[in-house]
């Protein structure tokens, strides 16, 4: 069972992105007022905003988490061209603990719109991927992470059309060679794919793209690599005119792979629903890369999931005043439907929580 709260953001213009830490406690909200505001989930599970602060001259599109290995990070990108990295710095006056974000650098190479930033997993240490309107991600990492001031340019990647939104596969074996894809909102559909997948190769030490999603042509708001725990093959979730799973299974042989040569990948769609009926902005993977989460112009976030079948459903609906449950089909393809209400306060910006129960059985979507 869900329960959806209110949340009075307090933003002064559109919210454009929010992000959670690696434990779910903390919470970042960015807007067009050109502000970062971070949330702290407290005992009595309430979100209390900790700081905020003006972080870019234009509108800022999106803010990310580093792992908590690295410190309190996060990471900002605007349409005024430049992308910041700030780090939380905590004291104490007598009078209580205080903490400030204070801004470690800024990386001021892209000449357009910066549209998204990502770091990357932990395994691969603390590098940052951004791109821009322009058609160009950019990877940085900082080859001191005591130092944060310093951030290295590394690689660039010019993509040939513009660019929306980007991820890392977050893959934690060594054995799979690090992935990003990359989505564009051009919205001529005539120029071709909008979803390209790059692959680092350490023997030429370069990226390299290894694919196309030649199925999609519409223009890509969002995408995300689901976390992969043991799965043979790789799982993306689209955000373009209505949401798409698709999978990457590895078609590379043996004696390929010895030589140190690029991946193929066989592409299969695993799912393509339009259920939102309007434009899909984001999608989401739970941590076990098994729930994909989605939101789009209708108001309301979905959750889909596979059933034994490999077949993708909806489970759950969840709107501002109610939450519909819907129980996984079965082989016949048949479903049943629970409907919860909760209570909402003013329309500003929301999130869900899990209520509490006594054993995992209990959730249907378990």
């Amino acid at each position: 069972m869900f329960v959806a709260k209110s949340l009075n953001a307090e933003h002064k213009d559109l919210i454009h992105d929010v992000a959670f830490d690696f434990y779910g406690r903390r919470m970042a909200t960015c807007s067009s007022d050109q502000s970062v505001k971070i949330w702290d989930l407290n005992e009595d599970r309430e979100w209390v905003c900790t700081a905020s602060w003006k972080t870019h001259c234009g509108s800022v599109w999106k803010v990310t988490w580093a792992h908590p290995e690295f410190g309190q990070i996060i990471a900002t990108c605007s349409f005024d061209r430049t992308a910041a990295i700030w780090e939380e710095s905590v004291s104490d006056s007598g009078r209580g603990i205080h903490s400030t974000w204070i801004k470690r650098a800024g990386l001021v190479d892209s000449r357009t719109s910066v549209t998204d930033i990502k770091f990357a997993p932990k395994i691969q240490g603390l590098q940052l991927a951004t791109c821009s309107a322009g058609g160009v991600v950019r990877i940085y990492e900082a080859p001191d992470v005591m130092n944060l001031n310093q951030w290295s340019p590394q690689y660039e990647i010019n993509c040939k059309l513009q660019c929306s939104c980007i991820s890392w596969n977050p893959s934690p074996s060594r054995l799979h060679a690090p992935l990003i894809a990359v989505g564009s909102d051009d919205p001529n559909t005539s120029s071709g794919p909008k979803v390209f997948i790059y692959e680092f190769s350490a023997n030429t030490h370069k990226w390299n793209r290894v694919d196309s999603l030649v199925s999609i042509s519409d223009p890509v708001h969002d995408l995300a690599f689901a976390p992969n725990l043991g799965r043979s093959y790789h799982l993306l979730g689209i955000a373009t005119k209505d949401v798409r799973v698709v999978t990457l299974r590895p078609v590379k042989q043996e004696s390929a792979q010895s030589q140190g040569s690029s991946m193929s990948f066989e592409v299969r769609q695993a799912g393509q629903f339009d259920d939102h009926n309007s434009t899909v902005w984001r999608v989401c993977w739970n941590a076990t890369g098994t729930i994909l989460a989605s939101s789009g112009d209708d108001g309301c976030v979905r959750l889909w999931k596979a059933n034994y079948l490999d077949i993708w459903r909806c489970i759950s609906t969840m709107r501002g005043d109610t939450v519909e449950n819907v129980a996984e089909a079965d082989s016949s393809g048949g479903s049943t439907q629970q409907m919860g209400t909760a209570s909402t306060g003013q329309h500003t910006a929301r999130y869900f929580k899990l209520a509490p129960t006594a054993h995992p059985a209990h959730l249907q979507w378990h």
